[in-house]
């Protein structure tokens, strides 16, 4: 097992010259972000950073992210990813939760740090670019530069990635250097990944994937990355259109976004398309599979895991399904007293191997209660066909139970999602005095339509519980920065 700053010191060593990232009109190699780390790493350095200490990177996508994160990591400091989304109140928790020392942002976001720091953090600015000119970065990085890495230990940890808060206020989960090359490891093998392929990333660095899978399964290959500052999908189509780009990683919403803007049938060099941080409707999957040619790989990971399971490279692609484990992952399901259940039976899902975390910072009392008996537990529910494969149902704490009966919120969203007049649809169970709770669906429609309508499509094709009691009709989801609906937002707007 190795470092992840040892996994890029010898990428930089055996292809010096090998593109590693091209942003916006320039291209960076391997060589030229191995002078940026070593000086970035000096320079935290001289600041005062010793090993174990926490630096936060609160900055959008571009190389000076991987610069500083590298550099980080390079001195033996730990990484603090901060949601760019995130104003004061999120920021003041997570800074003063994690203990950074520093943080390093942008001039966009410098101002939301006003009034946010203590006396214990400094903060110091950098710009997009790594340019010898830029005038930003030689102010952050001025200094002679660490040649090599620290001595650091497989075990020692890199990152504090605080969870998405999907269901409340976020935890920060605790990543070695073991987890991640372990699970980059797995995870470029099952892809087919070399050091010949080309990755367009827009998912954020912050996040488990764009980081986790994008940024670390390309130091491992050596391959490259064309690395984009935020998604937009007139930008990413016409990247893919270029004919160079072997690979895509994205969440639902960027695929529907995407496939919105393509033709019905587009010129490319994908081999991979990948989605993951929610499920895909088959709807979906069909019409990605008749515009790319080539079917969507869904995949399954966790802020606290990396990637657990994905749908196999060669093989039967379940529409539906995130496939099988990981090499190295172990998965089970489980009922509520603990016992694993048959297949095509639902329960949560646990997972246990070289990906998983250790536990949340600071955070004894969850840690406990977040593993047993070595097994972690995902909150999510879900089941196993006859064939291994998995599938996800909904998560623990957004099951409905009505009138007894336990209803699983994507079931009734994925009816509701086909009516021509649904754009996007959100289920939840809010509380009733007679049923204890009663089913609502919450619709982003694209056209007007009778509730009656859309109930009765559910009453035609599920059990009578689970007909939707109530339907609303809202603008837009609350979604976090990766897309995921925020349900929990949704359920306080609808009992106020």
């Amino acid at each position: 097992m190795t470092s992840l700053p040892h996994l890029f010191l010898s990428a930089a060593q055996t292809s010096p010259e090998e593109p590693f990232i091209h942003f916006e009109g320039t291209a960076y190699s391997y060589s030229d972000l191995h002078a940026h780390v070593s000086r970035a790493a000096g320079s935290l350095r001289a600041w005062g950073l010793q090993k174990g200490e926490r630096v936060a990177l609160y900055l959008e996508n571009s190389p000076s992210f991987v610069a500083a994160y590298l550099g980080t990591l390079w001195l033996g400091g730990v990484v603090v990813l901060v949601n760019t989304r995130y104003k004061e109140t999120e920021l003041r928790y997570i800074l003063g939760d994690s203990g950074a020392k520093l943080v390093v942002t942008d001039a966009e976001r410098i101002g939301n740090l006003e009034g946010v720091l203590g006396d214990s953090i400094d903060v110091t600015e950098i710009g997009q670019s790594l340019a010898q000119d830029d005038e930003v970065w030689q102010r952050f990085a001025p200094h002679p530069p660490l040649t090599e890495p620290a001595a650091i230990s497989s075990d020692d940890l890199a990152v504090i990635a605080y969870t998405s808060g999907t269901t409340g206020r976020a935890k920060g989960a605790t990543l070695t250097h073991s987890n991640f090359v372990s699970n980059s490891r797995a995870v470029t093998r099952a892809w087919g990944w070399t050091a010949a392929d080309h990755l367009l990333l827009a998912l954020p660095l912050f996040h488990m994937h764009g980081l986790g899978v994008g940024l670390h399964g390309t130091l491992l290959q050596g391959s490259m990355i064309t690395l984009k500052r935020t998604f937009d999908a007139a930008e990413v189509l016409s990247e893919l259109r270029r004919g160079h780009v072997t690979m895509f990683f994205g969440v639902p919403t960027t695929v529907s976004r995407l496939l919105s803007e393509a033709r019905r049938s587009e010129t490319h060099a994908l081999r991979l398309l990948v989605s993951g941080s929610a499920p895909l409707s088959p709807q979906v999957m069909e019409q990605a599979e008749q515009t790319f040619g080539l079917r969507i790989l869904e995949r399954y990971g966790m802020t606290e895991t990396v990637m657990n399971l994905g749908n196999p490279l060669h093989g039967e692609r379940k529409a539906g399904s995130v496939g099988v484990p990981f090499e190295g992952v172990e998965v089970r399901i489980v009922n509520e007293g603990g016992q694993t259940v048959k297949w095509g039976e639902v329960g949560e899902l646990q997972v246990r191997g070289s990906n998983v975390t250790k536990g949340y910072w600071n955070k004894p009392a969850e840690t406990e209660a977040s593993f047993v008996d070595g097994w972690f537990k995902t909150g999510d529910l879900g089941l196993q066909d006859e064939d291994g494969y998995y599938y996800l149902t909904g998560r623990a704490k957004d099951l409905i139970i009505t009138g007894g009966f336990n209803v699983y919120p994507r079931e009734i969203e994925e009816v509701l999602a086909q009516h021509n007049a649904v754009r996007e649809v959100a289920v939840l169970g809010l509380p009733d005095d007679d049923l204890g709770e009663k089913v609502v669906a919450v619709v982003v429609a694209a056209e007007e339509v009778p509730p009656s309508e859309l109930q009765a499509l559910c009453k035609e094709r599920l059990a009578g519980f689970k007909k939707p009691k109530e339907v609303y009709f809202v603008d837009e989801l609350p979604r976090n920065a990766l897309g995921k609906v925020q349900k929990h937002v949704l359920r306080e707007r609808l009992e106020v």
